[in-house]
């Protein structure tokens, strides 16, 4: 970290609006309104992924606007961008779920590029949707410049006869219609009030796991994971923001100074005490990466054995992460783990302060609350996300086990090489208890892009087969996914990994206990198999095609840059 510098000496070394040599591109400044005091002021960039097709982030345009305001009134000379986003719900069970992992790496790549192409000297990035928040992140550690996040909140929960409902409510719904349990127009009443308004999906899902993940790496403001979308509390976080990353460029704080290996670890810990997404691994692996920190898949199990899951929400738990809220937030859960020994308090924050001096500030957990449980009395004695190894998986497999009472299914394979076929099959019962269900080449290069499951995932709990049928995929699972599900499988299916030689019939085994994932099958059989097999050429076509040709395994976080590291 650099010396505190006086407000004229904030501007990046490379900025090319300074002296008179360079009075051509001031011209051009001129007509966005800067006049000659503003030359003095920082660039401060401010992008949003605003979209106006999902809740996520069909408020985010405000935001930006918020955001833009409060650098301004802070000293700094806002220049707001935008990038695309794609929305897991939106496109979830179409083609369009092909483009959601991939946009993660477009998003971190475009938000790299207009900080640096425009040599902004600090930046605000506001996201609310699963991959454009781990995507900032990644664009903030490869652009170098004092960076801070806003998540831009979760949504409520809707609300139907008297109880909470959300998107999941949905895809399970139509598993309780097939299965004859409810009439059509009862799906419709779920599907008209799922979804109440803006904000990210309301359980334990994807975007909230990431936002209380960012928090714990000291990348977000104290408190703001779990801060409403239409909350005061949030519009409060965005405008924080501005004079938050002035600070950061004040006293010469980067991403490098607070994404270390230690806030990795904090993020982990947090992850598996509230029970986040199978997708954190994904997205905390591919952040440490591009920050350079050396973070691998199996060190998510060594956190697994050690930290205990803590919080009751949903998927396989009972509240929404607006109850999180109203009992304390994640600043609570983090300052409760602080003081029992589980966080490295040390760790430097956006604030400019440490992990433990932010959460000295902050409540403590409401007292007689049971969202999150206490530590001599948890969920689970140990953490919900485990990686599994096994023939079927040699470079590893996610699995979430939180309120899964299964741990071994041994059963016939069914296999699929696409999703469509396998949700055709269990809707025609096709599939019963004791099968496991196997989709494959959909993973980063077979999809391509990785698709998530949580149409089959959630058609199968709706019918009651959640914990009796397995399903495994070398794709992903959404944050709302849950059963026995193991997803990641690496390597997958398109780079010649034991799953494209696995046929229907064979015997596969699945241990949590053991963390076994295994088909029994030979290896001479399995030699035979792959002999006769030709692996279908990858796709080439658009940005699928160039995702295809250069993603790395997800065992190493799907990353699109992966001679980075070896480079560095």
């Amino acid at each position: 970290m650099a010396d505190d510098q006086d407000s004229q000496d904030l501007r990046i070394r490379s900025h090319v609006y300074d002296g008179m040599v360079k009075s051509p591109n001031r011209a051009l400044m001129r007509a966005t309104g800067m006049k000659d005091e503003d030359f003095k002021k920082p660039i401060v960039g401010v992008i949003s992924t605003w979209a106006e097709n999902t809740p996520c982030n069909m408020h985010l345009r405000g935001f930006g606007d918020l955001a833009e305001k409060s650098v301004r009134d802070a000293g700094g000379w806002p220049v707001q961008f935008g990038t695309i986003t794609v929305s897991d719900g939106i496109s979830m069970g179409t083609q369009g779920m092909r483009y959601s992992l991939p946009s993660r790496d477009i998003i971190a790549d475009s938000v790299e590029t207009a900080i640096r192409g425009h040599n902004c000297d600090a930046f605000v990035a506001i996201g609310g949707c699963d991959k454009n928040m781990p995507g900032s992140l990644i664009g903030m550690a490869n652009a170098e410049v004092p960076s801070i996040f806003v998540y831009g909140g979760t949504i409520s929960p809707g609300k139907l006869n008297g109880k909470d409902i959300d998107l999941v409510s949905v895809f399970e719904a139509v598993g309780k219609w097939n299965d004859h349990d409810i009439p059509a127009e009862e799906v419709r009443q779920i599907e008209c009030n799922a979804c109440p308004g803006p904000g990210g999906c309301g359980g334990m899902y994807t975007a909230n796991t990431m936002a209380s993940a960012i928090e714990a790496l000291g990348m977000s403001l104290p408190g703001s994971a779990s801060h409403p979308a239409e909350s005061p509390e949030k519009k409060q976080d965005v405008k924080d923001a501005g004079e938050a990353v002035l600070n950061l460029l004040k006293k010469g704080i980067y991403p490098k100074d607070i994404m270390t290996r230690d806030a990795f670890e904090n993020a982990i810990t947090v992850v598996m005490a509230l029970g986040g997404s199978t997708n954190s691994t994904l997205h905390l692996l591919a952040m440490a990466h591009a920050a350079n920190v050396d973070l691998t898949l199996d060190d998510f199990n060594t956190f697994q054995k050690k930290v205990p899951h803590l919080a009751d929400l949903k998927p396989s738990g009972k509240y929404v992460f607006q109850d999180l809220f109203n009992v304390g937030g994640v600043s609570a859960v983090m300052k409760y783990l602080l003081a029992n020994g589980y966080l490295h308090g040390d760790c430097m924050t956006c604030t400019g302060k440490t992990l433990a001096e932010n959460l000295a500030d902050q409540p403590d957990l409401k007292k007689g609350q049971d969202v999150i449980m206490p530590l001599d009395h948890p969920k689970r004695k140990d953490g919900p996300l485990i990686i599994l190894h096994g023939n079927l998986a040699t470079e590893g497999a996610v699995a979430k086990i939180s309120g899964v009472k299964v741990n071994h299914h041994e059963g016939p394979a069914k296999v699929f090489n696409n999703e469509e076929d396998a949700i055709d099959a269990v809707l025609a019962d096709k599939v019963v208890p004791g099968d496991v269900i196997v989709v494959r080449y959909v993973g980063p290069k077979g999809g391509p892009g990785m698709p998530e499951m949580l149409s089959l995932s959630g058609i199968l709990v709706g019918k009651g087969q959640g914990e009796s049928v397995a399903l495994l995929t070398d794709g992903r699972f959404s944050g709302g996914s849950h059963g026995v599900v193991v997803g990641h499988i690496a390597p997958e299916a398109q780079d010649g990994g034991n799953i494209a030689y696995l046929k229907t019939g064979d015997t596969v085994v699945i241990d949590y206990d053991t963390r076994e994932i295994t088909m029994k099958v030979s290896d001479e059989e399995i030699a035979r198999r792959k002999a006769q097999t030709t692996i279908p050429p990858l796709y080439s076509r658009g940005a699928l095609g160039k995702y295809a040709h250069i993603v790395s395994s997800s065992a190493k976080g799907a990353v699109t840059d992966f001679w980075h590291k070896d480079e560095n």
